[in-house]
């Protein structure tokens, strides 16, 4: 009975093994696709966020806290 449990663990041990060994190679297998140009490129690409978007959401925010600026000002200017 104490084998059995044992040898069930083990089964599910490598299976979790093979299970995770097969998911990288599907994503690795993913990122080096013929019509990107490099692995390396697709793996920089991929951890590096988009410079552009950062900036975009900057003046975004600069944008509204110059408006919420403005509005404080017409709203002293108003009550005084």
């Amino acid at each position: 009975m104490e084998e059995n449990k044992i040898l069930i663990g083990a089964l599910i041990f490598i299976a979790m093994i093979v299970g995770a060994n097969f998911i990288m190679y599907a994503i690795a297998r993913g990122m080096t696709r013929p019509n990107q140009k490099s692995f390396l490129e697709t793996l920089t690409r991929s951890l590096n966020t988009s410079p552009k978007k950062k900036d975009e959401s900057m003046d975004e925010l600069r944008q509204r806290v110059q408006e919420l600026e403005k509005s404080k000002k017409d709203d002293a200017g108003d009550s005084e």
